[in-house]
């Protein structure tokens, strides 16, 4: 069975538009309409803009860049399970290599007196490799 489309009214700047849509997508059309008219009213704020035509483009573009922008950084975070191993792994041969560094005086830039009261200090063993983050 074909589904016969919706007519939808928004308002975009106090303009008023009848758009067809499937069903199931009325409720995506009015937030995308509402997000528009958000933009579109921030944009015509400004003054620098006038117009509504050129109001219109400018917040598309904005819209655009932003969708853009959004599959970027999804698109580094496919595997999000590989990255968060790689990390455990630095974050482990970091530890390790703090564990084996012991401090040098003759080493530092700069001035070192030993005195009674120091005492050797371990880092605690912080190797979880099958916990969560």
């Amino acid at each position: 069975m074909i589904e016969e489309p919706l007519q939808v009214s928004i308002r975009i700047l106090e303009k008023e538009y009848r758009i067809a849509c499937a069903y199931h997508e009325q409720d995506d059309l009015r937030a995308s309409a509402r997000l528009l008219d958000s933009r579109m009213r921030e944009i015509r704020q400004t003054g620098r803009v006038i117009g509504t035509d050129r109001i219109a483009v400018m917040a598309a573009l904005n819209i655009a860049h932003d969708l853009i922008q959004l599959q970027r950084s999804r698109a580094g975070d496919e595997d999000p399970g590989k990255r968060l191993r790689q990390l455990q792994e630095r974050i482990n041969s970091a530890l390790a290599g703090d564990r084996e560094e012991t401090f040098d005086p003759a080493a530092s830039d700069a001035p070192y007196e030993a005195d009674d009261s120091e005492t050797e200090i371990t880092p605690p063993h912080l190797d979880a490799p099958d916990e969560r983050v």
